[in-house]
């Protein structure tokens, strides 16, 4: 039985449509109503290379809470962080369906301060 897609997974596959071509990882994003979740896949091979979210103990004591941009811009620290000691420097940003706006916007930044170029 087919179902209707809602807008969010229409833009999530419209956005991921236009990424999966290209030869550098992608930061994928996922956004909860607590937490922040943020990984490196490697889409040709099809594997998580880095990831880093606001369940992670050093995080999770550092943090207010993790459901706020500040806890967005951290995450996006670590990541960056973890990809530059792994040797990578560019990445593709994937937004999922979320719009560009808010805690997605400070994860980008974030990983931005923090080494990666997209």
């Amino acid at each position: 039985m087919l179902r209707k897609m809602s807008q969010f997974d229409k833009r999530k596959l419209r956005v991921r449509r236009s990424l999966t071509r290209r030869e550098r990882p992608r930061l994928s994003v996922f956004r909860s109503s607590k937490h922040i979740y943020a990984q490196l896949i490697d889409d040709a091979q099809a594997t998580t290379l880095i990831a880093a979210s606001t369940l992670e103990k050093d995080l999770k004591t550092a943090l207010k809470t993790g459901a706020d941009k500040a806890a967005a811009t951290a995450v996006g620290k670590l990541l960056a962080e973890r990809a530059v000691k792994a040797g990578i420097k560019q990445v593709v940003f994937d937004r999922g369906g979320y719009r560009y706006h808010g805690r997605i916007k400070a994860l980008a930044d974030g990983a931005r301060e923090g080494g990666l170029s997209f």
